[in-house]
């Protein structure tokens, strides 16, 4: 679960350099940019839900394991 977790991270790590880069194309006049960071953005609070869904279940998986170890 943890590996999975840090997979994501690493994904929107990545996504979010790549929007840097297209926010300061399209300041600099780059419309096309401006699309691609739209998109961006967009993939960027998927992925941030799925690893919000990822870490909550990760909670949860060792909560239980705590209370069954008990």
């Amino acid at each position: 679960m943890e590996n999975s977790a840090l997979t994501v991270w690493s994904e929107i790590l990545e996504l979010v350099h790549s929007i840097d880069l297209d926010i300061r194309k399209n300041v600099a006049g780059n419309s096309a940019a401006g699309t691609r960071a739209r998109k961006g953005l967009r993939a960027l609070k998927l992925k941030a839900a799925a690893l919000t869904k990822l870490t909550i279940e990760g909670e949860k998986a060792r909560q239980a394991e705590k209370v069954a170890g008990e």
